[in-house]
């Protein structure tokens, strides 16, 4: 069958990347969708089990760090586009491991810029048509202050902004803040994203970068605070709180940033950075209030029976106090915003978690990893 694209998505069994990979499978049926994971702990291939059998689908397990696969592969399936999703993500593993936060986000996207560099300089066509595309955080801008505790009226909504929606401080992230990087994840990151930038403005790649807020929504792997805390309520255990639980951070439903990742990837401009977030900025504390009372509800308990679980540990190291993102650029330029207030992204959330409790019981009893393992053993 001959396509019309040949898009490479890293990181494409991951919580957010699966869910990238499933929409463009599913609405691109002219485009071979290339899904390359190295299938690490939070790689799981059971969720993309609805779309494994499609025929514009192909998955390879492979390290992005491991040029030469990576290189043979962008050759050998002409491919001309790469949305780059692969990354090690979470601040507490990252203090605890820099070195392999620095290998797979600064070396890997390396890797793989460097692979298309190559690749799409042979063609006669240079790169005219090619896309690369570099899926990144706001963590990157460093922290906020929050100077607005109490809560103010936020000077943009779209019409998923939850009702009686405040902001906690006066500035936000913008495309042109300042990067100021203060973990070892933010600061692979940062050196990622302008690796990229580089390579536009060095070669001339077709390159773009966006930064997000923090994501929710299902397969999301549960050292994560949402689908964790949803666990740790069905089965009556502690709920872990860093310092206060005052700490902010917007929220950004995972189907949509999905569609704004498909938006950006088509339409975006080369070279530009986008933010994407959900408008939304919660106190972690609220944010687990609303999340315990939804649980308990579906579960047929007492509504707020299980806040008794909430259990106020030490703040972790570096901890930022406030991110807020305005993605107001995304929504006036490209016509994206969120299309679920986050009352309702949680509901959804909740239920399918609930739903989908083998899968949860699979993960959190390392099934998948030992699968994954036999299975590739030796290959």
């Amino acid at each position: 069958m001959d396509f019309k694209r040949n898009i490479i998505i890293t990181g494409g069994a991951g919580f957010i990347g699966s869910h990238v990979v499933r929409l463009f499978v599913n609405k691109y049926p002219d485009y071979r969708i290339i899904n390359v994971d190295k299938l690490t702990y939070a790689g799981n291939l059971a969720n993309l089990k609805d779309v494994e059998d499609k025929p514009n689908y192909v998955f390879v397990k492979a390290d992005i760090c491991d040029f030469d696969r990576i290189l043979s592969l962008v050759r050998d399936y002409a491919v001309d586009g790469i949305i780059h999703l692969a990354a090690e993500s979470h601040v507490d593993r990252s203090i605890k491991d820099p070195f392999t936060f620095a290998r797979t986000n600064v070396m890997g996207t390396l890797s793989l810029l460097q692979a298309a560099k190559l690749v799409w300089e042979e063609l006669p066509e240079k790169y005219d048509g090619k896309r690369f595309y570099h899926i990144s955080t706001d963590e990157v801008y460093g922290a906020l202050e929050m100077n607005r505790p109490e809560g103010i009226e936020p000077p943009f909504k779209t019409v998923a902004s939850s009702e009686g929606h405040k902001a906690y401080g006066d500035d936000f992230f913008y495309e042109t803040t300042k990067y100021n990087p203060h973990s070892p994840y933010s600061a692979s990151k940062a050196s990622s994203d302008h690796f990229v930038r580089a390579f536009h403005d060095t070669y001339g790649m077709p390159t773009i970068v966006t930064n997000c807020s923090n994501n929710y929504g299902p397969y999301q792997f549960p050292e994560k605070l949402i689908p964790l805390f949803i666990n740790n309520i069905r089965n009556r255990k502690p709920l872990p709180v860093y310092g206060k639980g005052e700490n902010v951070r917007d929220w950004l439903f995972v189907e949509d940033h999905a569609r704004a990742i498909d938006l950006i990837f088509h339409e975006g401009k080369v070279a530009e950075t986008y933010n994407i977030g959900g408008f939304n900025e919660w106190k972690n504390i609220d944010l687990i209030k609303v999340m315990i009372r939804t649980v308990d509800r579906i579960l047929g308990n007492p509504e707020g029976s299980s806040l008794g679980l909430i259990t106020y540990v030490t703040d972790r190291l570096g901890h930022d106090a406030r991110y807020a993102i305005d993605s107001t650029k995304l929504q006036k330029e490209l016509g994206w915003e969120p299309s679920l207030q986050f009352e309702e992204g949680i509901e959804k959330t909740v239920r399918w978690y609930l739903d989908n409790q083998e899968w949860m019981d699979n993960i959190t009893s390392g099934e998948y990893e030992k699968y994954y393992e036999d299975m590739y053993k030796g290959r």
